[in-house]
């Protein structure tokens, strides 16, 4: 049986809906932590593209630049908000395609190379992108070194 994966995946959807409604909802110039919101959407973006699954094993998004997914960094990429979007769209499905690809035995291994087992990686980026789903609303006074991620 595979409640566990089931319930993982009902309950995926709604953080990628999450995201999603920020996104459209957003100030995305305004700033958070120093850098714009648009980079810390994609920030937790790319942290659910390449640790949801294994981050041993991934492939940089075409339009990635090093760096890009810390948003302190500079980077001369700039996403539109429909560019970001579009890459939630791939990730949700890359990440429902791989949940039907599991077994509940299969959440307590570690992926090829990976110091983690998958239902650590599950966990880790539900916590992640609730995280920087509720940073969409820029929070005044706060200073870099307060933010937990």
């Amino acid at each position: 049986m595979n409640d566990l994966v089931m319930i993982i995946k009902r309950t995926v959807v709604p953080n990628f809906l999450n995201i999603r409604t920020s996104i459209k909802a957003y100030d995305r110039d305004a700033l958070c932590c120093g850098a714009p919101c648009w980079r810390w959407v994609y920030h937790a973006l790319h942290s659910a593209d390449k640790w949801f699954i294994n981050p041993n094993v991934y492939e940089e998004p075409a339009f990635h630049e090093e760096g890009m997914d810390n948003p302190d960094n500079p980077t001369s990429v700039v996403l539109s908000d429909e560019q970001l979007l579009e890459y939630l769209d791939a990730i949700e499905k890359k990440t429902l395609d791989y949940l039907d690809s599991l077994s509940d035995d299969m959440l307590y291994e570690c992926p090829e190379g990976c110091r983690f087992t998958r239902m650590e990686l599950v966990l880790r980026q539900y916590r992640h992108l609730s995280f920087h789903t509720g940073m969409r609303i820029p929070h005044v006074g706060i200073r870099r070194r307060q933010v937990y991620r």
